[in-house]
């Protein structure tokens, strides 16, 4: 089976989800949605990386094809090219080229506003020639984009066009059909990938739950995250926190900022942890007796599952598809993104009562071991595929008895 995925290829999304097809033997190859270094966590595939910059920690299995690969300079070449052959410059033709070049039986575009948008107009320049598409939206594809007019159209016409659907909730099952997708759903699972939990156990900080003292805060503020509004309920309940320390990820400098400030309003340690590989992520939040993630939207968020593996507590805006998966009070506790009394108020719940944080430590420990370990999640993710494929190999025979039926008159 040859799959073409039109993904972010810098995302450990991406990669974490691509790397559940390894040792199946299939061809798979990734279209980057723009200009990026490859992930380091990235396996045997194929990237067709026309204009990107060098990726020093590659992988040795994944081969990268295109016009200027990993060649420093390459941003100097793409403008004069450009200048001279404006279509070689435009990813959507790229892609055309691309997929009339492979020929892949799936094409599977791994978000919606960078790759569902690309794929679409890759689609228009190759018509009826274009071969089954999957679609999988992260996150707030939907359940915010869908709101904003300039986003709208586009996503209508990606959902009409495409042929399966995927996402991690069912709240966006029933927005892609209110959006004019008349294709098949595809099973409700994590489109982020799966964990090693045997693994994972070994970075958690040995005991309970209520024996950490680290509170971990989800840095990112901007159109959908509010870190800022977690940090004001950090100091709103200082008084509670004597002996804790709050670690900040995913910070950008605003936050970084707030985050010192705090900390000298306070006397709590706030540390500011710089980006780095994926395992130091899980390591916090192994030793974290709280994690805090609040955005004005999000689906199944990727740091609420690292959460439930990593046995932290979490205080998760209610904005997300969290409560698919959490009972609110007794395995997580759910917030508005913008309300410091109210996140406040759960942070000192979660301090205060040992019995809470570690009950939900076990049960949230279950539901992970059913439902985001490898074993289990990544045979159904091939299931899928090889479903796809049959149904896809299908429709392909009976256009063709279709088009021969056609000649005959």
């Amino acid at each position: 089976m040859r799959i073409l995925f039109v993904a972010m290829v810098d995302s450990i999304h991406t990669a974490r989800w691509i790397n559940q097809l390894h040792g199946r033997g299939w061809d798979i190859h990734v279209f980057p949605v723009a200009p990026a270094g490859i992930h380091p966590e990235l396996r045997d595939v194929t990237v067709h990386a026309f204009w990107h910059p060098q990726s020093p920690r590659l992988h040795p299995n994944v081969r990268v094809v295109g016009a200027w690969p990993l060649r420093r300079g390459a941003h100097l070449g793409r403008r004069a090219v450009g200048h001279f052959a404006p279509s070689w410059v435009d990813n959507a033709r790229q892609l055309a080229r691309t997929i009339r070049a492979l020929r892949p039986d799936i094409i599977h575009s791994l978000e919606m506003q960078h790759a569902g948008y690309l794929t679409l107009d890759a689609r228009n320049y190759l018509g009826d020639t274009f071969p089954v598409w999957m679609v999988t939206t992260w996150g707030s594809d939907i359940y915010l984009f869908g709101r904003l007019s300039e986003h709208v159209a586009r996503i209508k016409a990606v959902l009409s066009a495409c042929d399966f659907f995927n996402c991690d909730c069912h709240r966006d099952v029933a927005l892609a059909r209110a959006f004019g997708f008349h294709g098949e759903v595809l099973p409700v699972l994590p489109v982020t990938g799966s964990f090693d939990i045997q693994r994972l156990r070994q970075l958690r900080q040995p005991g309970p739950t209520s024996d950490r003292r680290l509170i971990v805060l989800k840095g990112y503020h901007g159109w959908a995250g509010r870190a800022l509004v977690g940090l004001r309920a950090i100091e709103l309940c200082a008084d509670v926190l004597e002996g804790y320390s709050v670690a900040v990820y995913s910070a950008g400098e605003g936050v970084e900022i707030s985050a010192e400030l705090v900390a000298q309003a306070t006397g709590i340690p706030i540390e500011v942890v710089p980006h780095g590989p994926h395992e130091e992520i899980l390591r916090l939040q192994g030793r974290a007796r709280i994690y805090i993630g609040l955005s004005i939207s999000d689906g199944l968020s990727s740091s609420l599952q690292e959460a439930m593996v990593m046995g932290s507590f979490p205080i998760q805006s209610h904005t997300g598809c969290g409560n698919e998966w959490m009972r609110d009070g007794e395995t997580a506790l759910f917030v508005h993104p913008e309300d410091p009394e109210a996140i406040a108020a759960a942070i000192r719940c979660a301090v205060t009562d040992d019995t809470l944080v570690d009950r939900a430590a076990e049960m949230n420990a279950q539901v992970a071991a059913r439902r985001l370990d490898c074993s289990v999640l990544a045979p159904q993710v091939v299931e899928m595929y090889e479903s796809v494929a049959a149904r896809a190999a299908r429709n392909n025979a009976r256009r063709r008895v279709t088009t021969d039926r056609s000649a005959e008159y």
